[in-house]
């Protein structure tokens, strides 16, 4: 049944997509949305990401409480660094920081929690996965930041997904 419904869920939601944005149930946006729903999880097989096989699930929740607090702290040090940008312009660079963590997934989350941070942009992944370059908006102190992405990111990633 997984080869032909590779992913029955996203099939159905697909064809219900379809129909709602057609504003229609005529037979030819149904049949149109069964093919759509049949179709497009096939071709996609090979692009999902691996099964995910999470380690240590009450991390996560740490993780997210970290990530939360972060992004409010984050929020609320971007805007009073714009309002001050005239009197002390951010002092914003690339920094290149090494990478233990490995797994796929894991690095999806990574760059999931670069994305909502502000003051951070994911900008590269060394082709073996050992070196990412962030942009960071005002970097004070390179070695610090290093160590604080890696204590508050990176490790918990790896107990979830390594």
């Amino acid at each position: 049944m997984k080869r032909i419904f590779p992913a029955p869920l996203l099939s159905l939601a697909l064809w219900l997509l379809w129909l709602v944005l057609n504003l229609s149930v005529s037979p030819g946006n149904l049949l149109i949305g069964a093919i759509l729903g049949f179709c497009a999880p096939l071709m996609m097989r090979k692009l999902r990401p691996k099964q995910v096989r999470i380690r240590r699930p009450l991390t996560i929740l740490r993780l997210l409480l970290v990530v939360g607090r972060d992004v409010v702290a984050s929020n609320l040090i971007v805007a009073w660094g714009v309002l001050n940008a005239g009197r002390r312009p951010p002092r914003s660079g690339f920094i290149k920081v090494p990478l233990d963590l490995r797994d796929a997934n894991g690095l999806a989350a990574l760059a999931a929690i670069c994305t909502v941070v502000p003051g951070t942009v994911w900008s590269e992944l060394a082709l073996d996965r050992s070196i990412l370059l962030l942009h960071v908006w005002d970097l004070d102190d390179e070695a610090h930041f290093i160590e604080h992405f890696k204590t508050t990111y990176e490790r918990p990633l790896m107990e979830i997904f390594e």
